[in-house]
């Protein structure tokens, strides 16, 4: 549904973005990832034909950003990083004015009014005046006229951006709502909620794509070593237990979690799988197991390690057999 191959785009002599190649198929929600000055912004306005790309082609279901723009912005729900609103308008007035815009004929426009209005949860402010809004009823009403016309792509550029936590949690439950009869690509800093958001991230890093997986894929590409966090009924010292489970082949460190000497992390080796050995040595210690369970990457430390370590590079994703 959104394909970007080998984009490149120059400010005078210095580059934007480079080669920058993903797609995202069909019902997908997929988080756009990259430090400030990454080339987020570029990619972006170029997808969403504001600007034609210096080299490489976009397209958006099979139409060419730049040759086919009308076309392709007719397909595109968009919601800027800061939401175009006219404040003097009641949200359903405002709301009527992007309908006519997007050329949704009269007779149509009143229900698809009052669809997107219920989507976004616009009921009880409909009539007011949108200078009068919070801060999350603005992002709302904003996501709704993205809405409007049911257009096959939707792009977020920080949709979050200065929500307080409830309204978060809301605007992540409304994109969420939109998987599967929308294509949604999201760019956000913000890693948890992409990681709760997304089932797939692009990272992108001094103007280059750097990985393209889901989280999970990801934690497997670079997570050298496991980390398994086991929680002891009993405190115990770490002379003890680095006698005890130190010696087991594939345990290569141990480090206290807390300062009660409950709770630990084991790394060890990735090829290995001591857990078994771990959990017979505990119980003939009598310790008490309450918890012993594998801790992933998470998805900042991913991203941490894919824009600090020039160094890395990640392979695609290798495709599953029909």
């Amino acid at each position: 549904m959104i394909e970007a191959v080998g984009l490149t785009k120059f400010y005078g002599d210095i580059p934007a973005i480079q080669n920058v190649t993903f797609s995202v198929d069909k019902g997908e929600v997929v988080g756009f990832l990259g430090p400030n000055g990454a080339g987020k912004s570029t990619t972006i306005k170029i997808l969403t034909c504001f600007m034609p790309p210096t080299s490489g082609t976009a397209k958006i279901d099979g139409l060419d950003c730049f040759e086919d723009s009308l076309k392709v912005r007719q397909k595109i729900g968009y919601l800027p990083e800061t939401v175009p609103l006219y404040t003097e308008m009641t949200v359903k007035r405002f709301l009527q004015f992007c309908a006519k815009a997007k050329g949704i004929n009269a007779k149509s426009t009143k229900k698809e009014i009052e669809r997107v209005i219920s989507e976004c949860g616009l009921e009880n402010v409909s009539g007011r005046i949108i200078g009068h809004l919070s801060k999350g009823y603005r992002q709302r009403v904003g996501l709704a006229q993205a809405l409007i016309g049911s257009p096959p792509v939707i792009i977020l550029d920080e949709p979050t951006i200065g929500l307080d936590p409830a309204q978060i949690v809301e605007m992540r439950s409304l994109i969420k709502s939109l998987a599967g009869q929308h294509t949604v690509f999201l760019s956000s800093h913000i890693l948890p909620e992409v990681a709760q958001t997304c089932n797939r991230v692009v990272i992108i890093n001094k103007g280059e794509v750097v990985a393209t997986d889901t989280p999970e894929g990801l934690t497997r590409q670079l997570q050298k070593t496991k980390r398994i966090r086991l929680l002891l009924n009993n405190p115990v010292k770490s002379q003890e237990i680095e006698s005890a489970i130190g010696t087991i082949p594939g345990v290569k460190l141990i480090t206290p979690d807390n300062q009660e000497g409950r709770s630990w992390i084991i790394e060890t080796d990735a090829s290995l799988e001591p857990r078994p050995e771990i959990a017979e040595r505990i119980v003939n210690k009598k310790w008490g197991i309450l918890e012993m369970k594998s801790i992933d990457l998470s998805l900042e430390e991913v991203f941490m390690q894919l824009v600090t370590d020039e160094e890395t590079e990640i392979p695609e994703p290798e495709e599953s057999a029909a």
